[in-house]
């Protein structure tokens, strides 16, 4: 258990590394049709881990939701962009980065707080007696198999390995807006 959450808190900091440098221009760079910009890395991997830990692990509503945080960011597709096309999440920006910051530390200190209080029981207790079929063909599908799907799931796919994958590509497109990466 202490080797997730090491993972999870591992992952965070290279999340917070990722904006330290970034500007509005960098974040919604529009390379071609097709391409999806970094804002849309930012909001659908930050906006999924508020939502595993507000639902799954607090069971409340995101901070996006209750906080209002669609205003104050000024996204323009207020969408998680889980059902949605490339096509309509390519035109995803953000009108206020330093929003963004404030809204991505909160998810991130949340997360935090709820490492902080996970005990081996609570991470074994059942979300659903066997995946349901709107997840049936994800990458957790495949992790979990026809058993049970647990907290610990939930934590090590839709936070831990969800964000891993998109801080790949958080790194190239960094990269091809002229920022370094998170790490040596």
């Amino acid at each position: 258990m202490e080797n997730l959450l090491g993972r999870v808190r591992a992952m965070n900091i290279l999340w917070e590394r990722a904006v330290s440098d970034m500007t509005l221009e960098h974040v919604n760079h529009f390379e071609r049709d097709g391409v999806l910009p970094i804002a849309f890395s930012l909001s659908h991997y930050m906006r999924g881990q508020d939502q595993s830990i507000s639902r799954i692990f607090l069971t409340q509503d995101t901070l996006w939701s209750r906080d209002g945080w669609a205003a104050q960011v000024g996204v323009n597709v207020d969408e998680l962009g889980r059902e949605q096309t490339v096509e309509e999440m390519q035109h995803l920006r953000l009108g206020d980065f330093d929003a963004w910051r404030a809204y991505q530390s909160a998810v991130i200190a949340q997360t935090e707080g709820v490492l902080h209080s996970l005990t081996p029981e609570r991470l074994a207790e059942v979300i659903f007696p066997s995946m349901p079929p709107p997840l049936a063909n994800t990458f957790c599908a495949i992790v979990v198999g026809p058993g049970a799907f647990r907290r610990l799931h939930a934590l090590e796919c839709f936070v831990f390995q969800h964000g891993i994958r998109h801080l790949g590509e958080m790194e190239h497109a960094r990269a091809l807006v002229g920022l370094g990466g998170m790490t040596s």
